[in-house]
């Protein structure tokens, strides 16, 4: 019978490898498909998923794929539908007892359990996979859910990219708001006793309460809001915002030889000055100054009451509510009011996570067909919106392209060729270690053992040892040598320098790496032949023609500017490399 000590060793290192096999099957493919991994062990180059093209789904596949490259809505479309689990069919499937304007209870219904959400996350799980051999999926299943959810068939005959983006956007937009609406009636109903009344506030203040009552909820990644307002250059009145919401943003192309997308969005964003403007205030005090005139003439009792009380009428409107005419009041003729020039303003307010841009390359020319404007469109990595106050920086994901007339073509997509460190799960392992660990941990040290070698010779294995085998281990798994070196900054990781220096903001896995010490981690550096120095993952891209592809750089993207249709550009987060 073996000695206990050694049997307790044994457990140990079969409790660290369970651990380490759970890292691997529950954590992040980034580290197996990182930089060091991007070629395998018999030198072959690693691939994406390519899409089948059966009958001119070309413009499918080409914004699949781009979706695929974006983390964000991956993260949004993990955590919609595991929080639906979390909650329950019922949840779902209830019908609202008070509908707004317009719905069916049916179609309320279906958009609550998200049937294009479970679709599309389900699509782009199986383009994230990382074959070693070409392989090529169809995108048969969601366009089967998009036909079942809008009860039509989706034509083949050279459709247009930006349509079926929009309509993805549009129905998973909708199906996030009517399935939050769903959870604030239920949060509301276990909450209060008359549910339906409660329903009703719901229904009118919706996205009021969605951004307050449930906090972990952060929205679709997509929708963003533009805000209008009008401002009077006579008499400086400024009119109140009209807000619009948006899930991707159409831009005109002039028609010139060439042009940059930052100038696309000035126009779309600039400051325009109209002329012959009639300004709700001014036309008040027009008439204000029109009633003053007639009570100075008149002359019967009853003719001076009610033009005082219109006077009065005509100034509470003006110092409350200038855009709201009196009732009750005629005002003199609208001709008759001074016209004025003003200027409108246009501006972002709520800015998405993920912003999709469509270049609209449409000429219309009544009388003959619609051409395609084949102006250049220069456009970078990064991307800058917002003012002085909210500046906001976006990085290039995701690029369409089509080439081609306005009425024939073939569409492809780049994709930037990265994984994002985990989708799921943010640390798996660290989960792991954080469940082990003590909340208060005993001052007293673990006994050493003794193992009992082949040799007969016994060897101390004390905790800080047993530590630094499982750091080692963690080292290697996530291709960072040394604590502190560049290696995950080059994977596409977060910069190991940027990482926080106290104990307060580390995971239990880099207390571990940084207690542990140095030499027994130098041990396990890999030759400089082992691991081949590759370029930085922030150059590399993948060009997508349905089921071909190719490498490509950032220099082949940024090159196509006449083809350019679609763009997506993702917020940057904190610690995000700046990009050329």
């Amino acid at each position: 019978m073996p000695d206990k000590p050694t049997t307790v060793v044994a457990y140990a290192a079969g409790a660290s490898l369970a651990a380490i096999a759970a890292f691997y099957v529950f954590g992040p493919t980034f580290f197996i498909d990182g930089e060091n991994s991007y070629h395998t062990n018999d030198g072959r180059k690693r691939t994406i998923i390519g899409l089948s093209n059966p009958a001119n789904d070309c413009f499918i596949n080409s914004v699949l794929q781009a979706l695929a490259g974006l983390g964000d809505l991956r993260i949004y479309l993990i955590k919609e539908l595991h929080r639906r689990k979390l909650d329950g069919p019922e949840i779902y499937e209830s019908t609202p007892p008070v509908l707004r304007k317009g719905e069916k209870a049916d179609k309320v219904v279906n958009l609550q359990k998200g049937p294009i959400t479970k679709a599309l996350k389900d699509m782009l799980d199986a383009l994230n996979e990382r074959p070693i051999y070409k392989k090529t999926i169809s995108a048969r299943s969601m366009i089967e859910a998009l036909e079942r959810a809008f009860q039509t068939r989706i034509s083949r005959n050279q459709q247009d990219a930006q349509e079926f983006l929009q309509i993805v956007l549009e129905r998973l937009c909708d199906e996030y708001h009517a399935a939050q609406r769903a959870r604030l009636r239920s949060a509301n109903t276990q909450q209060a006793e008359n549910g339906e009344a409660i329903e009703s506030k719901v229904a009118d203040s919706m996205p009021a309460l969605s951004e307050g009552s449930l906090g972990t909820n952060e929205g679709f990644p997509f929708e963003g809001r533009i805000e209008s307002q009008i401002q009077c250059m006579r008499c400086g009145f400024r009119t109140k915002p009209s807000f619009t919401t948006f899930v991707s943003l159409t831009l005109n192309v002039p028609q010139k030889s060439s042009t940059s997308l930052d100038h696309c969005f000035d126009v779309l964003l600039k400051n325009e000055t109209i002329d012959d403007f009639k300004c709700d205030k001014c036309r008040l005090k027009h008439a204000l100054e029109w009633k003053n005139n007639k009570l100075k003439s008149a002359t019967a009792d009853k003719d001076r009451a009610d033009l005082e009380k219109d006077i009065i009428e005509i100034e509470r409107a003006l110092d409350e509510d200038p855009e709201k005419a009196p009732e009750g009041i005629t005002l003199p003729d609208s001709s008759l009011a001074p016209k004025c020039k003003i200027k409108k303003s246009t501006r972002i307010t709520v800015f998405p996570k993920v912003i999709a841009i469509h270049l609209s390359r449409s000429v219309f020319d009544p009388g003959s067909y619609s051409t395609k404007n084949m102006a250049k469109v220069s456009y970078t990595q990064r991307l800058r919106l917002g003012g002085l106050s909210n500046e906001k920086w976006y990085k290039l994901l995701g690029v369409v392209c089509h080439k081609g007339s306005h009425h024939s073509g073939h569409y492809e997509s780049f994709r930037r060729n990265h994984l994002y460190p985990p989708f799921s799960t943010p640390d798996a392992f660290s989960a792991y270690a954080t469940r082990s660990s003590s909340a208060v941990p005993s001052t007293t040290p673990s006994p050493s053992l003794e193992a009992v070698q082949s040799n007969g010779a016994s060897t101390s294995v004390g905790p800080s040892q047993a530590q630094s085998s499982a750091s080692s281990m963690t080292s290697l798994l996530t291709g960072n040598s040394r604590p502190g070196s560049k290696a995950g900054e080059e994977n596409g990781g977060p910069p190991s320098s940027h990482a926080p220096t106290d104990d307060a903001g580390m995971s239990p896995v880099q207390r571990s790496e940084t207690q542990t010490s140095k030499p027994q981690i130098r041990t396990q550096e890999a030759s400089p032949g082992k691991f081949r120095r590759r370029k930085k993952s922030n150059d590399r891209w993948w060009r997508i023609s349905d089921d071909k592809i190719k490498e490509a750089r950032t220099s082949d993207v940024l090159s196509m500017q006449r083809e350019v249709y679609l763009l997506f550009y993702e917020l940057e987060r904190p610690g995000d490399d700046a990009m050329a």
